[in-house]
């Protein structure tokens, strides 16, 4: 990871990174396409993120997150609208979704939650919560949560502040980015350390655990590459096999 530290990554020459903001499906459709589409329209970004990428696999970044099989360890966090959730008490209630993401900000998070938000009807069929962490604080957390409140099921979702990556640090699923990935995002208008309200420089690595009422974990992902994602039909899936 030093040679990120030194610039190893050239920015992309002027490039201002699309930041799509428009309205992502709500319909329970495959996410795979849609993710597909954001990268349609940053082509020439895919060998600058494709380094990038590359780089923190060498690095074993993201490799020792919760496997399944493994029991997941208990948190608590802050909600987007204040007081505090703790993921044992979640777990009394039935089986729990954790998903990990890098914020609001983020065109393939913000896609990835409306994704989930369409699919909280059979979640609530199935006696299972929903779990969004990001590190953001503030207006941005309450903006990804505003993308599952809009759902009739939004009772089974819960958005949780990851104050300074906290937990997805103790869990392996932060990283310090390094100056070519936090300069190529300033020159996009996007200030980690203001977003994350915390000048450390990490980002996390975005991940989807479903775990059985044990904490046992039943389905794993963890990618460094931020343009991928779990299906949520594949997570849910596995939840229904319990």
């Amino acid at each position: 990871m030093d040679s990120m530290h030194r610039g190893a990554f050239p920015l992309p020459g002027n490039h201002a990174y699309e930041i799509m903001m428009d309205r992502p499906t709500t319909s329970p459709a495959p996410l795979a396409p849609q993710l597909a589409q954001i990268r349609r329209r940053n082509p020439d970004l895919g060998p600058f993120f494709d380094e990038i990428v590359i780089a923190l696999r060498g690095a074993g970044v993201g490799a020792a997150a919760p496997k399944v099989g493994e029991m997941f360890p208990d948190f608590s966090l802050p909600t987007a609208h204040g007081g505090y959730r703790r993921l044992g008490d979640l777990l009394d209630q039935g089986p729990v979704i954790v998903n990990f993401s890098r914020g609001r900000w983020c065109p393939y998070c913000v896609h990835e939650v409306s994704a989930w938000a369409a699919m909280l009807p059979e979640l609530a069929e199935a006696g299972a919560r929903f779990i969004e962490i990001t590190g953001e604080t503030g207006g941005g957390a309450r903006a990804l949560g505003a993308v599952l409140e809009a759902s009739p099921h939004a009772e089974v979702a819960d958005v949780l502040c990851d104050i300074d990556h906290g937990v997805a640090l103790s869990l392996g699923l932060a990283f310090f980015a390094g100056d070519p990935l936090l300069d190529f995002y300033r020159d996009a208008g996007l200030d980690m350390h203001e977003l994350y309200g915390s000048p450390s420089g990490f980002l996390p690595v975005p991940a989807t655990f479903a775990l059985d009422q044990t904490g046992r974990v039943r389905f794993a992902y963890a990618d460094v590459d931020f343009r991928e994602r779990a299906e949520p039909a594949d997570v849910l899936a596995a939840l229904r096999e319990i």
